[in-house]
């Protein structure tokens, strides 16, 4: 069996657009995982989830972004330490429709499968034990470490599983011990280049291999429709985010 994963596709919906269409042309992946934060930052709110939501071979879950802005929408507030982000959250907010926020209440935080007696484990970012199913006002997940093997088995050691695959933080993860494999595809939707990034995890044939892949897409257009949507705080987005170095 073969899986995609990607995560942080942050309202990139050509991004998006154009990794599915690699992934179906593939025709051996079985099944999708979205490892979360599939809005803010990028504006097509709407447009990526009910594509996300289309489709039955996707199974996704949560990430801070996602929880943020359905806090604010459904009047629970908002994160303290997001306060840089409050006005774009609620621009988001006011975007997303009452059937998405619905739809995104329902998802979990974690996701888990076990395939020829490999357990796969996603989860948007680490959450320690005692603060999985805390609100995200009271900041649940980890704070960002340095992309290291140390700092995953730091983070992940813990957890019971062979494959433990996150997003979270946009660069791309790929580590691994005698007992673990660490995973994060990069950022599909946010980053200074110009493609979009997903992994294929393959347990087909009794060993387990990972590939990253990057896709091709229109970053011009994309970047047009901040300006054309008047985006709020679209230039700060650009500089930490899209363009430069």
């Amino acid at each position: 069996m073969k899986i995609a994963i990607f995560t942080d596709i942050h309202g990139n919906g050509l991004a998006l657009k154009a990794t599915l269409k690699d992934i179906d042309a593939r025709s051996d992946i079985e099944e999708i995982w979205c490892l979360g934060d599939m809005i803010a930052m990028g504006p097509d709110t709407n447009e990526v989830l009910d594509l996300l939501f289309s489709r039955p071979d996707i199974r996704m879950i949560t990430g801070n972004h996602d929880e943020a802005v359905l806090s604010l929408k459904i009047g629970e507030g908002h994160p303290d330490s997001y306060k840089h982000t409050r006005e774009h959250h609620h621009w988001i907010a006011d975007q997303l429709s009452d059937r998405n926020a619905d739809r995104l209440k329902n998802l979990p935080r974690i996701l888990e499968k076990n395939i020829n007696g490999v357990h796969i484990l996603g989860i948007h970012y680490h959450i320690e034990e005692k603060k999985r199913f805390a609100n995200i006002k009271d900041e649940p997940f980890y704070t960002i470490l340095d992309a290291t093997l140390e700092n995953m088995e730091k983070m992940f050691k813990s957890y019971p599983a062979d494959i433990i695959c996150f997003g979270h933080h946009h660069p791309e993860h790929f580590f691994s011990n005698d007992k673990q494999i660490y995973l994060n595809p990069g950022a599909l939707g946010v980053s200074k280049g110009s493609t979009a990034p997903y992994a294929i995890i393959d347990v087909s044939t009794g060993k387990t291999t990972v590939t990253i892949h990057h896709v091709n897409y229109d970053k011009r257009e994309f970047l047009e429709k901040f300006k054309l949507l008047d985006v709020p705080q679209r230039e700060i987005l650009f500089k930490l985010f899209y363009v430069g170095e």
